[in-house]
């Protein structure tokens, strides 16, 4: 019964016997086994040796303890409960598992007390998942019965001697020590006196009398938590009566398990306990489905903000552990948010009750929610977890939750919380919660029901009137639940028991009627908001499904390779507010689950939580006729629950006044899922047959109040052969759906075949589902844990994989990739997730928990023993790109590749606080210095480290494994990541810069001040004076982003002024990236175009051990200027290469301009540098120089070279001076004014209190003409300006009509967008 697979929900499951449709599967009986007397709980001794294991100490220390604790009383210790009976023995399709069973029915085994403890019953319910992912509830009663074996006491008192005789001969020795530990294990209020303390923690044979823990329990496809409950406590109920029940035990037993049916959908059950009706009702195909669990107690739990928060965090499927002293509050709130989750369904571990010798699966490395047990006296800091960096802890009695970091907020989540304020208040439920004051109630009632019970004793009160108000009165929960009787048209004569209570009684009844109601109409409120907010949220969702496959088997076959959903398609489609959360939970399992149950529904049947989803938008898109693509953040209500409310207040009041149920008018509206249940309620749809006299042999199964009877098995073991409807009915729906099956199997696939292909789908990127609760051997763990490693590497190798065919480009697409452009967003969102992948693998398998991050805990103690070493002898440095050298023979010295440096890096930046955030960090600097794979080896390569944090079964310390992970860590190297300096922006970064002068040419020494001023796309430096004649600096500043200009420049003092400049190499001391500044130019007067200043244009330089990597990938580098993709068209303008011709040229200008337009169709956030597509070296200026050279009489006119710019200004004087005569009016006007633009821009370029050359010159006319949309119309100004005719040859492009026009016609292209000018470009020129 407990296996592997998803959990797709209740009632997924039926099978193909009619048993399949019975209310309940199984009926199970726990207890103590008199005849093996009392073991010590096998699985606390294997938890005790596997705590020791995991706290290095002995086995064998472990071994000799684990049995006989003498610290702890004999009454507090755990002994092995045993499933001491189960009806019927098996059923096929349902098998039954012992062991789990037992586990799960007495997680803490066997309790004892004596006379002088409480030993009210308690309930509880519990969850299996199966093999095939469907999930089988328990629900347990558990009371005391009196031990009657005389071996029994004798061994518990024993046991007190040992313990006592331990005891004192260590408190000589350490006399608070065990009193300490004593205590603690004590209930609380009990601890005052030590009087009090030695008689609780003693038992004495002849003076007390010793109670041992039971449990009854029911097993249903179905959670029908209420209807158990109900049946569990009436039968527990007529073993505690001073009067036996009127039928035998067997009767109610064999009537639940095989004559009453489970209650179709959208119908109402009524059967038969000892004493009273039960009735349950099942929700209609298009209502939300069926939730028992009172989401009143959950909300009252954990508050209002804390669920939500708590809700976020089941949604991004983080690990959830939830930790209270109640195991009904563990799945309580488990059930509850799990429930909220709809129309999606929690893909991963689900273990709501984890039993204590289970802890170790605490260490798994995949998002799981489970709950654990608080011992009572323990708090959190106790609790040690294997990891924590991803682990969102609920602490449900303190009303406390911790939360993991870079933690995204839940869309509109003010509103939303808003919006559940106003329905809780409405029920009167406290939004804060009120886990505190319902405790105390609880506490005093039980009080007052003492108080009663002595009353009893002096003949006050009838006694069977007290245990029926004991029941209804000694526990809230019990007589909330207590019947919804009246309803169904029961006569109160029929029930004898409630016929005789008084008056108060009988309103307490009504009232327990009336909040089971409210429950039930909460949950339909609660369920509606957290609906309608998933409905309003991916109202679209299908417009980006992605449907490729022709059939099914193809579709499955290839489903690991396919995307099936437009991920960056509907993001850009969503408000700016909700992208954090989004961009995450659409990479999670079930979002992908949910988006194949979409794809597969055109093969077979829709999934239900998905037909129910699907209407709704319907709806939506009925009611609003809203456009699909408009997205808006305006936060919209629920629009349902005023209409419910409404519906509930105006409830009819007398059943014969119910209108029969539409189903389709249901299906319109979900408002009517409160008058649905409510109309069931009140008209039951089937009565169940009444319990009825069995064939049972005399005399056996005598009653004995107090005492459970030994039930006849023979008459339990099956159930009658095929006396009722609903047996015969199932059997012609099961035969339609054999036809069915028969049919599909002739049409599709083989069905095991496509079963396989389904599984292996629906596992992507998950793997081990279900801890298997049975078998705790250590090779079942070992083999747990060989599953976790695999799927760790299965992880690993989709999350790379994903990280490059997003980041590859165009390529990708061409390799069948799907559409390859990536967010910044969604690539942040693909490298949190890749951290947390990290932190799971290195946190599986730790020997010892230290600090929150097991990664960056790993790295500190790397770093310690390192650095004492590196004391002891100067440790070799790994050596990283070798130095660029130019044919000045200046260089960058060589920056060390360090993992401890890139450690401390991290340590100096005071803006991260915390282990997880320096580890997040760490990883983010490696990986975009492309050294992530090579620094981890580094790190797993000192293996005694390794071995001494980790177990044998870490995955670190899988060899094979961890190999194949670092290789697919080191396939990330093909691509670049900006994701340490694009995400920690104010840091303080440390740069140097090299001037790299043509020295064969220029002075060796220079006499002038220099300076440089550096620009990225977060900043600039601001001018700095570079120290005379030193061509090398550091400075540091905040953190630039990618660099895009350098101004360089001189103050032209002194005789040796003038400077012939290579380039400026600029590099990031922390990430190491560095930039290349080409030049190539003079920098002084009287020499090359004048300039004492010039702006360069940088690109980002390729390590040369990347370069081979990259030839390899066939991808161009993304993020390089476009000097690197040099193309054949546009040649440098050195004069050493042959002039391009006019073809070449006019393809160039098209080239530029396309750039351009292509650089704003991409996504804001995506777009590279618009300075090098303007000024780069195929940038649009390039470009426009290349026209204006063409055919230019640049010959040395007396020895002079010309400029365009001198052309440029020749125009400008002949505008000025002449006003041109042409026919058209409007054209003169037009003329006239962009005549006065150009003169006036060129005239403020040359008044700038800059010393720009009249190459510089030109580059900024060109900027701002670009700029302010002016080109087009200067080109034709220039192209008829007299001018040209003495400087243009008769074949130049700029003399060609046609060209002219066409140029001006490309031109206009860029007219459409904004651009907006780096600072740097034209800084001092005031237009």
């Amino acid at each position: 019964m407990s296996g592997s697979g998803a959990a797709p929900g209740p009632g997924s499951g039926s099978g193909s016997s009619p048993a399949a449709c019975r209310f309940a599967h199984y009926f199970v009986l726990c207890g103590i086994d008199a005849d093996s007397g009392l073991e010590p709980d096998e699985l606390a001794v294997l938890y005790q040796w596997l705590e020791a294991d995991r706290h290095g100490r002995s086995q064998d220390a472990a071994n000799t303890t684990a049995g006989e604790n003498f610290d702890q009383s004999p009454l507090r210790r755990t002994f092995k409960s045993k499933v001491l009976a189960h009806y019927p023995q098996n059923i096929e399709w349902n098998p039954f598992d012992q062991d789990a069973v037992n586990m799960l029915c007495m997680p803490k085994g066997l309790s004892f007390r004596t006379q002088t403890d409480s030993r009210d019953p308690q309930f509880h319910s519990f969850i299996i998942t199966r093999e095939d992912g469907s999930r089988t509830y328990g629900f347990v009663l558990t009371f005391y019965e009196e031990v009657t074996s005389k071996q029994i006491c004798t061994a518990m008192q024993t046991l007190y001697q040992m313990h006592n005789a331990e005891h004192y001969n260590s408190v000589c020795a350490s006399s608070s020590c065990s009193m300490d530990s004593l205590a603690s294990s004590l209930d609380e209020g009990d601890t005052t006196s030590l009087l009090k303390l030695q008689r609780y923690n003693s038992y004495d044979i002849s003076r007390d009398t010793l109670y041992v823990s039971k449990s009854i329990c029911l097993i249903t496809p179905l959670p029908f938590m209420q209807a158990c409950k109900k049946f569990l406590v009436q039968l527990h109920k007529a073993v505690t009566s001073q009067q036996p029940p009127p039928l035998p035990l067997e009767s109610y037993i064999h009537n639940i398990l095989y004559e009453v049916p489970l209650p179709p959908p959208g119908r109402s059950l009524k059967f038969y306990g000892v004493y009273e009706p039960v009735i349950c009702q099942r929700p209609g195909p298009s209502e939300l489905p069926l939730s028992d669990y009172p989401l009143r107690e959950a909300f009252e739990l954990l508050g209002l903000e804390n669920l939500v928060q708590v809700f976020t965090c089941v949604l991004l499927e983080m690990q959830i552990l939830l930790y209270s002293q109640d195991y009904q509050r563990l799945m309580t709130v488990a059930e509850g948010i799990t429930t909220l989750l709809f129309p999606f369904q929690w893909q991963h571990v689900y273990v709501p009750i984890l039993p204590a010798s289970l802890l170790h699966f605490l260490d798994a490395p995949v998002p799981y929610l489970m709950g654990l047990q608080s011992k009572e006296g323990t708090d959190r800091s106790k609790l040690e977890l294997p990891q924590e960096a991803n682990l969102c802890f609920v602490d449900i009695d303190n009303h406390f939750i911790e939360l993991p970091e870079e933690f995204p907020q839940f869309p509109n989540k003010a509103d939303f919380i808003q919006e559940l304020v106003e329905v809780l208040l409405q029920f009167g439920i406290p939004p804060e919660g009120s886990v505190h004051c319902s405790e105390s109630t609880t506490k005093l009632k039980n009080l007052v029901l003492k108080d009663l019970v002595n009353d009893r004793k002096n003949g006050n009160v009838s006694t069977t009137n007290m245990s029926m108000y004991e029941l209804l009165k000694g526990n809230e929960t019990i007589a909330r639940l207590q019947a919804l009787a009246r309803r169904t048209g029961v006569t109160m004569e029929k029930m004898d028991l409630s016929a005789s209570l008084g008056e108060k009684e009988k309103d307490l009844k009504l009232q327990c009627e009336e909040a089971e109601l409210r429950d039930y109409q909460l949950n339909v409120q609660l369920r509606e908001v957290f609906a309608n907010r998933f409905t309003q949220m991916f109202a679209d969702y299908e417009a980006f499904v992605i449907q490729s496959a022709q059939d099914m088997e193809s579709w499955l076959t290839n489903r690991e390779q396919m995307q099936n959903f437009d991920k960056a398609s509907f993001l850009s489609d969503q408000p700016e507010p909700y992208l954090p959360f989004l961009s995450r939970f659409i990479e999670t399992q079930m979002f992908a689950t949910f988006i194949d149950n979409k794809i597969m529904s055109q093969w077979e049947e829709k999934d239900p939580l998905l037909r129910v989803f699907d209407s709704r938008i319907e709806k939506i898109r009925l009611y609003n006729v809203r456009a699909p693509t408009l997205r808006t953040s305006i936060y919209q209500k629920c629009s349902t629950l005023k209409e419910a409310g409404e519906l509930f207040r105006q409830r009819p009041s007398a059943v014969d006044t119910v209108a029969p149920e539409s189903p389709d008018f249901s299906a319109e509206r979900p408002q009517a899922d409160t008058q649905s249940i409510e109309q069931r309620l009140m008209k039951m749809d089937h009565t169940a047959i009444h319990p009825h006299l069995l064939d049972m042999k005399i005399g056996q199964g005598k009653y004995e109040q107090g005492f459970f009877p030994k039930l006849q098995s023979d008459v339990l073991a099956t159930g009658p052969t095929n006396n009722n409807r609903w047996v015969s009915r199932s059997a012609t729906t099961q035969r339609r759906k054999d036809r069915l099956r028969q049919h599909s199997e002739q049409v599709g696939l083989d069905n095991d075949l496509r079963e396989k292909y389904m599984q292996e789908a629906r596992s992507l990127g998950k793997n081990l589902r279900q801890p298997k609760l049975s078998d705790l051997s250590p090779a079942v763990i070992a083999q747990t844990n060989w599953k976790f490693v695999e799927g760790l590497l299965k992880e690993c190798r989709m999350k790379t994989k994903r990280m490059l065919v997003e980041k590859m480009g165009h390529e990708a697409v061409e390799l069948g990739h799907g559409e390859a452009n990536i967010t910044g967003l969604e690539e942040n969102t693909l490298i949190a997730s890749l951290c947390d992948l990290l932190e799971r693998i290195w946190s599986h398998g730790l020997q010892v928990k230290q600090g929150k991050s097991a990664l960056w805990s790993h790295l500190i103690q790397f770093q310690d023993r390192e650095e004492k070493q590196e004391h002891l002898a100067e440790s070799p440095v790994a050596l990283g790109p070798e130095r660029r050298k130019s044919d000045s023979g200046v260089m960058l010295p060589t920056l060390r590749v360090s993992l401890i440096q890139d450690m401390r890096h991290i340590q100096n930046m005071s803006e991260i606080k915390t282990d997880v955030g320096r580890a997040r960090a760490w990883i983010r600097l490696s990986l975009e210095k492309k050294l992530l794979s090579q620094h981890l080896k580094q790190l797993l390569s000192n293996q005694p480290l390794t071995r001494k944090l980790y177990k044998r079964y870490a995955f670190l310390r899988c060899e094979e494994e961890r190999e194949q992970f670092l290789y697919h860590l080191l396939s990330l190297n093909a691509v670049d990541y900006f994701c340490f300096t694009s995400v920690f922006t104010t840091i303080m970064i440390p740069y140097r810069s090299v001037i790299i002068p043509i020295k064969k040419l220029s002075n060796a020494i220079i006499t002038s001040n220099p300076w440089i001023c550096v620009s990225g796309e977060l900043g600039d430096t601001g001018v700095m004076q570079i120290p005379k004649n030193l061509l090398e600096m550091t400075f540091e500043c905040q953190n630039l982003g990618k660099l895009t200009t350098v101004q360089i420049g001189h103050d032209n003092s002194g005789l040796l002024a003038k400077w012939l400049v290579d380039c400026v190499m600029v590099r990031n001391e922390i990430t190491g990236h560095t930039y290349r500044f080409p030049c190539g130019r003079w920098l002084g007067k009287g020499i090359d175009d004048g300039s004492l200043e010039r702006i360069l244009i940088g690109e980002l330089m390729v390590p040369a051990a990347d370069e081979d990597l990259v030839k390899q990938c066939r991808t161009p580098p993304q993020q390089k200027s476009p000097t690197a993709a040099r193309r054949l068209s546009i040649t440098s303008l050195t004069g050493k290469a042959t002039k391009p011709n006019a073809g070449q040229i006019q393809e160039g200008i098209g080239e530029a301009v396309n750039n351009i337009v292509k650089h704003f169709h991409k996504p804001e956030k995506e777009r590279g540098s618009l300075t090098v597509l303007l000024c780069g070296e195929n940038g649009l200026v390039a470009a426009l120089e290349q026209v204006f050279h063409h055919g230019f009489k640049s010959a040395r006119i007396f020895h002079k070279n010309v400029f365009i710019w001198d052309f440029i200004e020749k125009a400008v004087a002949y505008f000025e001076t002449t006003d041109q005569i042409l026919d058209n009016e409007d054209d003169v006007l037009i003329q006239k004014s962009s005549c006065k633009t150009f003169c006036h821009y060129v005239n403020a370029i040359n008044t700038a209190p800059r010393n720009i050359g009249k190459d510089g010159k030109f580059q900024i006319l060109v900027c701002l003409g670009t700029r302010d949309r002016l080109l087009s119309l200067w080109i034709p100004l220039l192209a008829e300006c007299p001018a040209i005719t003495r400087m243009y040859e008769e074949s130049a492009l700029l003399r060609d009509r046609m060209t002219v026009n066409s140029l001006i016609r490309i031109l206009q292209t860029i007219q459409d967008f904004t651009i907006v000018l780096e600072g740097s470009l034209i800084k001092g020129v005031d237009v």
